[in-house]
C-alpha cells in the first residue's frame, strides 16, 4: 500500500492552523510554501509544517483527517504539542536546496 499523510499547518505557533491529508507530503508541502494553490493556506499564509502522521490507505487518512477536523482546537494544539511542543517547522530541511523564501522563520 502507498503511504498516506495527514498533516498541521500552523501559520505560527498558537496561529491558524489546517489540517490535511496527502499521498505526497513533500509535494503538497512545497505547494503550500509556495503558495502554488489558491485557497485557505495561501490567503493566510499557512505554510508551517508542525504535524504529520503516516498510514496506509487514502480511506483511513481520510477518516483521521475528518477526525481531527471535527475536534477541538484545544485538541488539535495538544496533539501538535506531545511531539512538537515548540512548533518547530519539521520541513524546514526539505528545500535546503531551493531558495529559502520558501521555508518558515
Amino acid at each position: 500500500m502507498n503511504k498516506v499523510y495527514v498533516y498541521i499547518l500552523a501559520s505560527y505557533k498558537h496561529g491558524t492552523l489546517y489540517v490535511g491529508v496527502s499521498s505526497n507530503l513533500i509535494k503538497r508541502i512545497y505547494e503550500h510554501k509556495t503558495g502554488a494553490i489558491e485557497g485557505f493556506t495561501k490567503k493566510y499564509k499557512i505554510d508551517r509544517l508542525v504535524y504529520y502522521e503516516e498510514g496506509n490507505g487514502i480511506k483511513e487518512a481520510i477518516e483521521r483527517e475528518k477526525f481531527i477536523k471535527g475536534k477541538s482546537r484545544k485538541y488539535k494544539i495538544s496533539l501538535i504539542e506531545e511531539n512538537n511542543p515548540n512548533w518547530n517547522d519539521l520541513s524546514s530541511t526539505w528545500f535546503e536546496e531551493m531558495d529559502s523564501s520558501l521555508r518558515s522563520e
